[in-house]
């Protein structure tokens, strides 16, 4: 009797713990300018990360690489906390204890400055103008004129 009800109460408090996560992720990605549905959907969620800390796309398949995958899931965290103005101490809490950091990232004052992992983005933040996104990142672009201008610079040379 006494196990039913102890494994029932561990039930809600992990439901719980999942629903404070799934809130926080939302909310943080609604901060970074996404729409906060994209947190929930697995895999599109790691590639929606990647666009928010302007990293590239294949950074997924990494993060897929068994053992060492855990260098760019590491590294994709810290960039994450770091777009928000967050320290290095805030990216372990956000792997240990995700059910508090995302809540506190999400919830909190924290704004979102911008692509830390892009390359253009200016790395110190007293002149961090706080721009999203870097125009050349390795992401496909939609606008088809921004192509163009491209291959005009290249043939132009």
């Amino acid at each position: 009797m006494y196990e039913t009800e102890f494994s029932g109460g561990i039930a809600i408090l992990y439901l719980v713990v999942i629903v404070v996560t799934i809130a926080g992720m939302w909310r943080v990605f609604q901060k970074a300018g996404r729409k906060g549905w994209e947190a929930i959907i697995p895999i599109y969620n790691l590639f929606i990360i990647q666009k928010i800390i302007g990293k590239p796309w294949y950074w997924v398949i990494l993060m897929m690489i068994p053992y060492i995958g855990i260098i760019w899931t590491i590294w994709s965290t810290n960039l994450m906390s770091k777009s928000f103005g967050k320290s290095e101490g805030f990216t372990i809490g956000m792997i240990i204890l995700p059910f508090i950091f995302y809540p506190i990232l999400g919830f909190g004052k924290a704004q979102y400055q911008g692509a830390m992992g892009s390359k253009d983005m200016d790395m110190d933040p007293s002149t961090n103008s706080g721009q999203g996104m870097a125009e050349n990142s390795s992401w496909p672009s939609d606008d088809n004129a921004d192509m163009n201008d491209r291959r005009d610079e290249i043939d132009n040379g």
